[in-house]
């Protein structure tokens, strides 16, 4: 399994259309075969805070995604920190 998480930031006044302009790619990565789950989000506390969560099956599928996610032009966050982690198993809680 395959977790990438992490966050961005842009100017408060442009995150939330920074976050809706990725809702198509959320919507097809969703229903692609080998995503566990996708989502980009505004963060609730810092306004100028998105917060980015992917789970992928296998290195495969997301190579196999990457190949035609396709995200959106937009302009550049001014700080990105998002990293990619591989995972063993998981447990439900």
């Amino acid at each position: 399994m395959i977790i990438i998480a992490g966050h961005g930031l842009v100017k408060a006044e442009r995150r939330d259309d920074h976050v809706a302009a990725f809702r198509d790619l959320v919507s097809r990565a969703r229903d692609f075969d080998g995503c566990l789950h996708f989502a980009m989000t505004a963060d609730s506390v810092d306004p100028e805070r998105f917060n980015l969560i992917e789970v992928w099956r296998d290195g495969d599928v997301l190579g196999a995604w990457r190949k035609t996610a396709r995200a959106p032009r937009r302009t550049k966050p001014t700080f990105m920190d998002v990293r990619q982690y591989e995972a063993a198993d998981g447990v439900r809680l």
